[in-house]
């Protein structure tokens, strides 16, 4: 006893400090890291505690509906069921993987792609795997509930549209948001989720979206639902009312048929549409829930192009139509007197070079002695051949320019084109050479590097009648903050112009067969080439190459309250023939629902615009009558500044 006694003196002092000082410091630690989770972090793990018990399941917003301007519905959802995985546990996920690709016949390449390209998401957050799961897939979830704890399914609305590409390329379509969408959303969008592509769908997206809100259930260890708690409620998007005429619409669908071109009917009093086809049209029913690789590849290779929407991206020649613009450049300059008269044999030469009339390709006698009202009457080549060159190429790009030529009409729908008007200073900017006095012959009759779309000889023509107000068009009734263009034209220049473009229907013009009883029915049909006839007879065994044809009509005689566009592509007929009948079965249609909510006989006056009736239509059984309801005011988007290729060249007085 005594020697350990006497050993105790040996142990050091300084190492007992040392162990003291460890120990309380150990114990600090404790303390700290105690107070740090107790406290500091309390709030972050008990979130994640939360989470281990609790799941949370968004609840998808349908979008909102479109309707036409009768309140009729052009678009609306149809309900479904999307697949969510939950990768909570991503061993579960793995072990099952093989299971869920043959269970809901997705390749298991595609579940490994997304499972990728998610990784970046909390993993708490479920991803959607199958858009609209089939009574196949609902009764493989249901009956693997217990086996396949990582499937849910959420009900959604899916988008449904007018069946065989009906108003197609105007309403759009839906589809699967892509990284770069989701990235830019600041989070509101998810891996799966749905949102405007193309058209109104694409350009009204904001509003149309609702907001998503989420369902709170309790889970066990393995995942089972076990009880429900809070349910946070979605927000529908908001619907809203077109411009667009379901009666007109069909007319004009059914009139163009399968042939590949385009219809624009406008009120040019307020600038709204009333009916836009583009053919061949896609079906955006095809889009509503995935499009494989393959198909969008052979859309997109189509030689057709359905997914072009030609009414305001096909930028073409717009022919014998042109020559209004250069009648009209004739009244109001006076650089040319109005007595001016030329002799057409059927062809005239310029700069040594020979150009031809119509009537020469159609082997016919010549127009003989032609003024202006004549000219625009029979559509005489060899009048205005001699009108461009007095004109010059500047004075005719001024007017052509300022009459909406060269620039986007600002309509509101994505991806417009601008069309071409050439000038000097074009050819110079972009060529890097002067523009040679022969190409103004071949611009002056629609030709040459001059395009337009059907929009925009649509507003045009219509301005042109109205005096010189060029409204902005545009997809959305009673759309707010419409924008307007003025280009003041005399009273006389209005009157002549007016005239001729009357009497090509009505007075023996190339419109003649166009003439309807007791409408002021007027207008203007051009003919244009894809390439020159000349060219043509030398690759005519190799390929086919015909004239566009075209035809822009509007009633009544002044101040209209429609004008119609049409473009039939590659009809190898004259504009009057191919198109015509289309604007004459369009115009008609106008006045016969007009004068049945009338219930007389329309004189063609001018007259304010009367209430639509409600139309009783069988043709598309979706168009159903619906009451009227309240549509968002959304301000139109304004026209974008012309681009440095197709700027505005200087005015006449600036000259």
């Amino acid at each position: 006893m005594s020697y350990w006694f006497r050993n105790d003196n040996r142990l050091p002092q300084a190492r007992l400090a040392v162990a003291s000082y460890v120990i309380v410091g150990m114990i600090g630690v404790l303390l700290l890291g105690f107070w740090k989770l107790q406290v500091i972090d309390s709030d972050k793990y008990a979130t994640l505690a939360e989470r281990n018990r609790v799941r949370e399941i968004p609840v998808i917003a349908p979008r909102g509906r479109m309707l036409d301007r009768d309140g009729r519905v052009l678009v609306d959802n149809r309900p479904s069921f999307s697949v969510l995985l939950l990768r909570d546990d991503m061993a579960q996920v793995e072990k099952h993987l093989d299971a869920i690709s043959d269970g809901l016949g997705i390749p298991l390449e595609d579940l490994k792609e997304q499972l990728d390209s998610t990784k970046s998401l909390a993993k708490f957050q479920p991803i959607i795997i199958k858009s609209d799961a089939s009574p196949a897939d609902v009764a493989f979830i249901e009956s693997h509930k217990l086996d396949i704890p990582v499937l849910e399914m959420i009900p959604v609305q899916r988008r449904r549209y007018l069946p065989g590409g009906f108003l197609s390329h105007a309403v759009g379509y839906v589809g699967e948001v892509s990284e770069q969408q989701i990235e830019a959303s600041s989070s509101k969008l998810r891996p799966g989720d749905f949102a405007g592509k193309f058209g109104l769908e694409l350009q009204y997206n904001d509003v149309l979206e609702g907001t998503d809100g989420k369902r709170r259930v309790i889970v066990n260890s393995v995942g089972k639902e076990v009880g429900r708690l809070t349910t946070q409620e979605a927000i529908p998007g908001k619907q809203i009312q077109l411009s667009i005429d379901l009666d007109l619409q069909q007319v004009a669908e059914q009139s163009l048929g399968a042939r590949p071109g385009a219809v624009v009917a406008l009120d040019p009093r307020t600038g709204e549409v009333l009916a836009m086809a583009s053919h061949p049209a896609l079906d955006p029913n095809d889009f509503a829930i995935r499009v494989s690789t393959e198909e969008w590849k052979k859309l997109n290779e189509d030689p057709e192009k359905p997914l072009l929407n030609r009414a305001i991206q096909a930028q073409l020649a717009p022919g014998s139509v042109f020559k209004i613009i250069m009648a009209t450049a004739m009244y109001e300059s006076k650089a040319v007197p109005e007595s001016f008269t030329t002799f057409c044999p059927g062809y005239a030469t310029f700069y040594g070079r020979q150009f031809k009339c119509y009537v020469y390709w159609a082997h016919k006698p010549g127009h003989g002695v032609v003024d202006v009202h004549r000219a625009v009457n029979q559509s005489c080549d060899i009048f205005f051949y001699n009108l461009g060159v007095r004109l010059g190429i500047d004075r005719i790009s001024y007017y052509a320019t300022k009459l909406g030529l060269g620039h986007k009409t600002g309509i509101d729908l994505p991806s417009e084109e601008t069309g071409l008007m050439p000038s000097e200073e074009w050819v110079h900017r972009v060529f890097h050479r002067k523009w040679y006095a022969g190409e103004t012959v071949s611009v002056a009759i629609g030709q040459g590097a001059v395009t337009t779309t059907p929009l925009q000889l649509a507003r045009l023509i219509g301005g042109i009648a109205s005096g010189g107000a060029f409204m902005q068009p545009h997809m959305l009734k009673d759309a707010p903050n419409v924008g307007e263009e003025k280009f003041p034209l005399s009273d006389s220049t209005v009157e002549k112009i007016t005239d001729d473009m009357y009497g090509v229907i009505n007075k023996g013009g190339t419109g003649a067969a166009l003439k309807l009883q007791d409408i002021e029915f007027s207008g203007k049909s051009g003919t244009a080439q894809v390439i020159g006839y000349n060219t043509r007879d030398r690759v005519a065994k190799q390929k086919r190459f015909v004239d566009n044809a075209w035809f822009v009509g509007y009633a009544p005689r002044r101040n209209p309250e429609i004008v119609v566009s049409v473009l039939v592509q590659e009809s190898g007929k004259h504009g009057g023939e191919a198109a015509g009948p289309v604007v004459k079965d369009i115009i008609k249609a106008y006045y016969d629902k007009k004068n049945k909510k009338t219930q007389g006989q329309y004189t063609a006056q001018t007259k304010p615009p009367e209430p639509r009736p409600e139309p009783k239509t069988k043709a598309i059984p979706a168009a159903v009558s619906m009451p009227h309801v309240a549509v968002p005011r959304v301000a139109l988007k304004t026209r974008d500044p012309a681009s440095p290729a197709t700027a505005r060249p200087v005015s006449e007085h600036e000259r």
